[in-house]
């Protein structure tokens, strides 16, 4: 389905910003969208995190 792999993108988006975190400690949405608490940058997390629930149900699905 479309909205598994926009919501594993999404996934890999986020992880790849938690590594940039993790070890530069540099945020790069929040770089992008001006800062954390920008309200962008906030829809954008919170799409991130919307997606990593959503990717919760891949692990428990059965394959066709």
């Amino acid at each position: 389905m479309i909205i598994d792999k926009v919501a594993l993108s999404l996934v890999i988006i986020g992880a790849l910003n938690w590594l940039l975190v993790g070890l530069f400690q540099y945020d790069l949405v929040a770089s992008i969208f001006g800062g954390a608490g920008a309200v962008v940058a906030r829809i954008i997390y919170s799409l991130v995190g919307i997606a990593g629930l959503w990717c919760i149900s891949l692990l428990f699905r059965k394959r066709a």
